[in-house]
């Protein structure tokens, strides 16, 4: 690469539910734009994170993982990861090692093969697979298709990530950058804000519960003592699991409250008061009109 030629474009970050890809944009930012969990189809809005360096910009885009579903909410995540995959200039495909192959993988390899711009193989959580796995892993993908570039990675760790983008730089087309060097994400601080406390009720609750969380914020305002007020709605689907949500004299709510505070004002930057409610929505996956204010909120 010519050290005049300044790149920039659009990097896609595809796979299945857990693969890591939320775990990798935070790696290769250095800071965390993206919530992260164990549990699956944590990201549901499309994120993207802006990284500056190697002589180029690189805008990636994490999507929630490619699964099938039944509801409007599953619909409207298949249709962002398409809408991504159309529109960017390199598609980084993340496969958990750990994981065999299965349904799910053939179906993401089939979208990928139409597809006109490079793909690369981020084989990912290798520190979890003994080396001699390895090789028949990556055998077994690149009979399948023909991708542009093959890393081995861990998103945990950053093994090989530096390499990646090095590597990445290469593939992206000429031309100025796209946000100013100073933003390394696009995300409102309401969104913001609204992930982080979703992403500590799939953290502190139990199996019952994430699928069934939604969060929108409804009001957000600096008071005059400096103070930012952000009122939450937290939405569930069934009366049994507001308790659990709650929890013993009202414990569980005020340490999720807690957490993810304390993580909004380190991120932020500000002092945060963060008032939290929990109301009951039937069915609220399939509410087209919930579904717009958590994906603007």
């Amino acid at each position: 690469m010519s050290d005049q030629a300044f790149r920039s474009g659009f990097v896609a970050l595809i796979g299945r539910p857990n693969a890591g890809k939320s775990t990798l944009l935070n790696q290769i930012l250095g800071q965390k734009v993206a919530i992260c969990s164990d549990k699956p189809q944590t990201t549901r809005n499309i994120i993207r994170g802006i990284y500056h360096g190697n002589g180029m910009q690189a805008v990636f885009i994490d999507t929630p993982g490619v699964h099938r579903g039944r509801y409007k909410l599953d619909e409207m995540m298949m249709a962002a990861v398409n809408e991504s995959m159309g529109d960017c200039d390199v598609v980084f495909y993340l496969v958990d090692v750990t994981e065999k192959f299965g349904r799910g993988e053939e179906y993401i390899l089939g979208r990928l093969a139409q597809l006109n711009c490079p793909v690369f193989l981020l084989l990912n959580k290798v520190d979890l697979l003994p080396p001699e796995q390895l090789l028949p892993l990556i055998d077994e993908y690149a009979r399948r298709l023909a991708f542009a570039e093959v890393f081995p990675v861990s998103a945990k760790t950053g093994e090989n990530c530096e390499r990646l983008l090095k590597v990445l730089a290469d593939y992206l087309p000429e031309g100025p950058p796209y946000y100013p060097t100073d933003v390394i994400t696009d995300q409102p601080e309401q969104v913001f804000i609204a992930e982080l406390i979703r992403e500590q009720a799939l953290k502190l609750t139990s199996q019952e519960i994430p699928h069934s969380v939604a969060v929108t914020i409804d009001a957000m305002e600096e008071r005059a003592n400096g103070l930012l007020y952000v009122l939450a709605n937290i939405y569930l689907e069934r009366e049994s699991q507001k308790g659990i949500l709650i929890g013993a004299r009202g414990a569980m709510i005020k340490e999720i409250g807690r957490r993810a505070r304390e993580e909004a004002e380190r991120l932020l930057g500000c002092r945060i008061y963060l008032d939290l409610r929990v109301k009951i929505k039937k069915s609220w996956k399939d509410n087209e009109r919930l579904l717009k204010d958590i994906s603007q909120s």
